[in-house]
Parts: C-alpha cells; structure tokens; sequence
C-alpha cells in the first residue's frame, strides 16, 4: 500500500471513530426513545476494510396523544439526544428545533389544563407570554 492509501485509510480511520462517536451520543441521549442501535453508512478503504462514513441513530418523537406532559418531557429528551454529539450536524439541528416545538405545544396544551382546573395564572401573565412566544 502506498503512501496515499495509507493517508486514506488514516482519515477513514478517524472519520468511522468520528461517525460512531456521534451515533453513540445521539442513542445514549436518547433512552427509551431510541428505536434500535445506529445504522451505519459505510466505505471500502484500499486497505479492503469497511469504514462508517455516516449514520443514524432514529428516535421516536411523535406525541404521546392526550398527555401533555408526557410530550413535554418526551420533546426534552429528544432535543437532548439531538443535540448530544459534540458537533450537531443540521439535521441534529432540525430535529433539535421540531423538539422545541413540540416542547412549546405541550407548554401551551399544559397551561390550558391547568387553568381549566384552576390552577394556573391566565397566559396574558409575562411568565407565560415568554413560554408561549418562546419557540414560535
């Protein structure tokens, strides 16, 4: 093997420790939400090993109907694990962001049971104003 596929192999080589590293942090975040270990793309080296070039690790963040706060704490953990790698690509972002929305329903879709019960101060109060406008 020549110097240039050895200087190959070496960046594949770390791109495969960068890719599980991500994936690895993405399902640890992720818990009980996690649906499977990563999946893994991968590339033939001139050396003939296979390298992970890419990866996903897919999650379950679809609402829990009815529960809002069982999606408040669910879209907490998604953000989480969507922004656990030390470096988010911009899906993690976006994923990240769809969180945060559903963070802001739930909030929302909270407040409204609460003061339904009342048990809670209307939404017109500054605390709430900023929760509601948080995300939007």
């Amino acid at each position: 093997m020549g110097e240039e596929e050895k200087r190959q192999v070496e960046k594949l080589k770390a791109r495969d420790r960068e890719v599980r590293a991500h994936e690895q942090a993405h399902l640890a975040a992720a818990g009980p939400y996690a649906l499977g270990g990563p999946q893994y793309e991968y590339q033939r080296g001139p050396d003939g090993k296979e390298y992970a070039v890419g990866g996903e690790v897919q999650i379950n963040a679809s609402p829990v109907p009815g529960d809002p706060q069982a999606n408040l704490e669910k879209a907490r953990v998604v953000q989480q694990a969507a922004l656990a790698p030390a470096e988010p690509s911009p899906q993690d972002r976006r994923v990240a962001a769809q969180a945060a929305r559903q963070e802001a329903r739930a909030r929302r879709e909270l407040a409204a049971q609460r003061q339904a019960e009342g048990k809670e101060k209307p939404a017109s109060t500054p605390e709430a104003g900023q929760t509601l406008d948080f995300f939007a």
